[in-house]
C-alpha cells in the first residue's frame, strides 16, 4: 500500500515538473502553449513513468508535438529527477491521450441520438392510432357480450 502511494506521489510529482517546464523552461516551438500534460502513471518499481499528454491542433501539430517531446525527454528526465530526489529518475514514455477524441466521438453519438428522438417525436406528433384510442374491451361495451 505504501508503494502505491509513493507512485502515485512521483506521478503526481512528474506531471507538475513536466507541465511547468513546459510552458516555462522549453524553447521548442513544436510544444507552444497547445501541449497539455493530462496524466502521469508511474510503474510499481518506480523505475518507468508514462506521461499522456492532448494536443489541441491538427494532426501536424499533433506530430510535431510528439516529436518536439521526444526530443526534449533528457531535459525533462533530468527536471524530474531534480525535483523528485529519487535515487532512479524513472525514465518517461510520452503517450497521447485519447481522451478527448474519445469525448468527441461520444458527442458525436449524442447528437445522432437527439436527432433520431427528435425525428421520432416529430413523427408520433401527427400520428393517429391505429385502431381505436382505447383498445381494451369494458364490460357492456360489446355487443357480443351475453349476459346470462
Amino acid at each position: 500500500m505504501a508503494d502505491n502511494a509513493r507512485a502515485k506521489r512521483l506521478a503526481d510529482l512528474i506531471r507538475e515538473v513536466v507541465a511547468q517546464k513546459l510552458q516555462r523552461g522549453i524553447k521548442d516551438p513544436r510544444l507552444g502553449s497547445h501541449v497539455t500534460i493530462t496524466d502521469t502513471r508511474v510503474t510499481g518499481d518506480l523505475r518507468e513513468a508514462t506521461v499522456f499528454y492532448t494536443v489541441y491542433g491538427d494532426e501536424e501539430e499533433r506530430q510535431a508535438a510528439a516529436a518536439g517531446l521526444e526530443s526534449a525527454k533528457g531535459i525533462l528526465r533530468s527536471e524530474v529527477g531534480r525535483a523528485a530526489g529519487v535515487k532512479f529518475t524513472p525514465t518517461l514514455a510520452f503517450v497521447a491521450d485519447a481522451l478527448p477524441d474519445t469525448a468527441r466521438t461520444i458527442e458525436d453519438l449524442l447528437d445522432k441520438a437527439r436527432a433520431s428522438d427528435q425525428a421520432v417525436r416529430d413523427a408520433a406528433s401527427g400520428a393517429q392510432y391505429a385502431g381505436e384510442a382505447d383498445p381494451y374491451k369494458k364490460p357492456g361495451d360489446d355487443e357480443d357480450d351475453i349476459a346470462e
